[in-house]
Parts: C-alpha cells; structure tokens; sequence
C-alpha cells in the first residue's frame, strides 16, 4: 500500500532468504516495488496544498467529531451555544452599558453587545482548541501519517456550528427590537458578512498555529491561552465602540485583528458606523502576517511533533 509522504523514497526489488521450516532450504523473495519509506524532511519546506486537499475527507471527519463530541452526554447539549454568548451580553448590558453608561453608536445595547460577542466567539472557540490541538490527538500522530495541518484546521473548522446556532439568536433579537420599534439598519454590507468572518477564522487559525506548534515543546502554552483570550477580550472593542479610540491611535489599534473583525460586524449586521480604512487594513495585514508565519513556521516543526509531542 502506497502511503502518501512529503519526502518518498522507493525501495528497489532486493533478494531476501526466507528459511522452509521443513527442508531448511533458503528460498528467494522481493520487496515489492511500491513500498515507501516516510522520513521527515529537514529546514524551511514549502506548503504542500495538493497533499492537504487528498486528506480533506479527514479533515471532515475531525471537524464532525470535534462537532459531535462537545455536547455529548450533556444536559443542554447545544444550549450553550446560545447560554455563552447570551449570559456575557446581559453582564455586559448591565455594568457597560447601563452602570458605565459605554456609548453604542446609536445601537441599542443589547444588540451591540451581542454582534460584537458573535464573531468574538468563533474566535476564541478556534484558537483554544487549535492551540491544544496536537497535544489532544497526540495518540494519533504518533502512529499514522497525514498532514499535521488537519489536526488545528479540523478544530478551528468545528466552531462553526457554534456560530451558526449563536447567529441565529441575533437574528431573534433584531426581531424583537424590530418590533418594539428599533429596526436595524440593515443594508447591502450584509454581503460582506462571509468576508469578515473568513477574517476572525483566518485570524484564530493563524494564532493557533503558533501555539499549537509551541505547545507540542512547551506546555506552559496551555496556561497562557485562557489568560491571553481573557485579556484580548477586553482589547476588542466589543463591549465599547471603537470610535473611543483617538484618531492618531486607530492604525495601532487595529493591529488587534479581531478589531477590524467585529466593526466589520456591526457595520454589515445592524448598520453601525462603516470600519476606519486604516484600522481595517491594519487588521487585514496582522491576520495575513500570522496565518503565512504561522504556516511556515508549523511546516518548519512538524517534523519534531511525532518525537516529541
């Protein structure tokens, strides 16, 4: 059986003697010709695109598991999904937006709340379970060949369905503000929705691969995730409008990529102010960095993972 390999190496017929356990006569065979040997490559290596598109249908298979498995044996089951994202906005309505009294762009609270949590969510969902990604399927590296890239694609992938349950009560919501009189302002920028979430996947993917890659040598990455989502929440301007930010700072402040991400929301979903064009380019040029870095440097280390993970 032929196994798909970045670095191939045939081994050429060569006679071997096997001994006849009744005449201890010395019988001749081959090694057939389509044995590969798998040996990792060493330094930079390009990305292998065409080998990742014949493993799609693991990729599929993690992605459904990863779906099938995090609710299971639970009492809500795909409540959370909407329990999360719904508990966090009610916090945030009440010390934010009603104690603080954290301006909303003409948006009512809730609502402004919630958008920015929406994209928010996918985010951290992708980047925890990416960055523990190898850690988890260790078993499954050690003994199987296929592009490591599928482990931490798979995960990131999983959090759609999260998204898709949580998109859904904001739909809910903008009903029932539609209806006691605050209709969104809804216009053709709701087409760029798919764009801007690209942009938060393509952000998680780039920072998990990272530390998924670290966290196969360091396992202190596992402690730092939690605490750096924790601490890019609050850089985010999700539970406040970005428009608080001095003009002279929005390019700094559009290095945080999930910046451009959820005022790209807000402006798509409920008509919020369109994003600052240099704070968006800024966060298009971080997520672009770190997803090229990042895949660079994961092909550069996957060699090491089955050693050492």
């Amino acid at each position: 059986m032929t196994v798909p390999s970045a670095n191939p190496i045939k081994i050429s017929p060569s006679p071997a003697k096997v001994i006849d356990s009744q005449s201890s006569a010395a019988i001749p065979v081959c090694i057939a010709d389509d044995v590969v040997r798998i040996r990792p490559g060493t330094g930079w290596r390009a990305l292998d695109l065409r080998e990742l598109w014949r493993y799609r249908e693991l990729l599929g298979f993690l992605a459904a598991r990863d779906i099938s498995v995090r609710y299971k044996q639970t009492v809500l089951g795909v409540a959370w999904a909407v329990l999360q994202p719904l508990c966090t906005m009610v916090v945030f309505t009440i010390f934010f937006g009603r104690l603080a009294k954290m301006p909303s762009d003409g948006i009512p609270y809730p609502i402004f709340a919630l958008v920015g949590l929406l994209p928010w969510q996918l985010f951290a969902y992708a980047l925890q379970q990416s960055s523990n990604s190898l850690v988890n399927e260790q078993r499954l590296i050690s003994k199987v060949y296929f592009p490591r890239l599928v482990i931490p694609l798979s995960s990131v992938l999983a959090g759609a369905a999260d998204f898709a349950i949580a998109f859904g009560l904001v739909g809910l919501m903008m009903v029932g503000y539609a209806a006691a009189g605050f209709p969104p302002r809804i216009t053709v920028a709701v087409a760029m929705l798919p764009v801007f979430t690209l942009l938060a996947l393509a952000a998680a993917l780039g920072v998990g691969l990272w530390l998924a890659a670290l966290n196969v040598q360091y396992r202190d990455v596992r402690y730092v995730v939690p605490f750096l989502t924790q601490l890019w929440l609050f850089l985010t301007p999700i539970a406040y409008p970005s428009s608080l930010v001095p003009q002279g700072w929005r390019i700094l402040y559009g290095i945080n990529p999930m910046t451009g991400v959820v005022d790209g929301f807000r402006w798509a979903l409920v008509g919020g102010p369109a994003p600052d064009p240099g704070l968006m380019a800024a966060s298009v040029a971080v997520v672009v960095a770190l997803l090229i870095g990042g895949l660079f440097y994961f092909r550069r280390v996957e060699a090491q993972f089955a050693d050492v993970v």
